[in-house]
């Protein structure tokens, strides 16, 4: 556990073909081109993965597909989530022994009325961490609806062995890494921002070393922290300005479709397919985001062309 993750992880989509089956050669594209775009790692089975809408058999071929294809090339974080602890620990020690070399989670969650305590937050952690034996990223997420205080993120910190990274994403985000790290000291290793990086110049301004936007444009992205990290905020604001409209276009307005949508249009995916009950994309939206997108010029926009 003394390695560092930092930089740029994005989360990686799940390639479904149109009668919604998972396509594992677009799969592959996939990883492949975000390695290409030069991140440092990369999230499997997120939300944005659409790990919701996947069965547990379709979990484990993804995670032993996705491991595989990239051999090592980047870390791969796994997402482990689940209201039961024990399946959240079944996940996690399987990530790890497949090669996995972080995990992350929310809190366990079910609903409006199904959420844990704080002393259940804590166990339901530590079992988890315990079967892993590798670095866990709690995900600090409104969708949880679970309220995580700066003082419970703490006691994780410093009471379980590998609790060590935090990606925030709740509202007034640089507020809370800014008490998390001030609060937490040493034990915050890797502070993370995410939904898709919309306030990233604010979150690296307090202290995030680390953020997990979609895998639309990480390689516009990853300037902005190299630029920051050697102490040149002015350009590091200029590049953030410039791509700051189409990240807010996708977090607003599309949300993990964009990515599918821009994917498929370089040639990366063969289907921007979501499933039910999640929409397609709106023709008048996806003109949109991609009207944003051909001036920018990402690396998916082009990849598989």
């Amino acid at each position: 556990m003394d390695k560092i993750f930092k930089g740029v992880f994005p989360i990686a989509p799940t390639p479904f073909k149109d009668d919604g089956t998972i396509d594992t050669e677009s799969q592959k594209r996939v990883l492949d081109c975000m390695i290409d775009q030069g991140v440092d790692g990369i999230c499997i089975l997120a939300n944005y993965s659409e790990q919701f809408l996947l069965c547990d058999e379709e979990r484990t071929e993804l995670l032993g597909l996705c491991i595989d294809h990239v051999a090592n090339r980047v870390p791969i974080i796994a997402t482990c989530s689940h209201f039961s602890t024990g399946i959240a620990a079944a996940r996690a020690k399987q990530a790890a022994q497949r090669g996995a070399e972080m995990i992350m989670m929310m809190p366990p969650y079910h609903g409006a009325l199904l959420r844990a305590g704080p002393q259940g937050i804590i166990e339901h952690f530590a079992t988890v961490a315990e079967a892993a034996g590798v670095p866990v990223m709690v995900q600090d997420a409104p969708l949880s609806g679970v309220d995580l205080s700066i003082d419970l993120l703490v006691r994780m910190a410093t009471e379980i062995v590998g609790v060590s990274y935090f990606k925030i994403e709740t509202p007034h985000t640089a507020d809370k890494l800014r008490a998390l790290i001030a609060a937490g000291g040493d034990a915050i290793v890797g502070p993370f921002d995410g939904e898709e990086s919309i306030t990233l110049m604010a979150d690296l301004n307090a202290g995030a070393t680390g953020t997990m936007p979609s895998a639309l444009l990480p390689d516009l992205i990853k300037p902005v922290l190299s630029h920051y990290a050697a102490n040149d905020a002015a350009t590091a604001e200029t590049l953030y300005a410039n791509i700051l409209p189409l990240i807010n276009f996708e977090n607003r307005q599309c949300g993990l479709r964009a990515c599918k949508a821009v994917m498929m249009e370089g040639g990366v995916i063969k289907s921007d397919h979501v499933r039910h009950p999640l929409p397609p994309l709106p023709k008048e939206t996806r003109a949109q985001l991609l009207d944003l997108v051909r001036p920018l010029d990402p690396v998916a926009l082009s990849w598989g062309r």
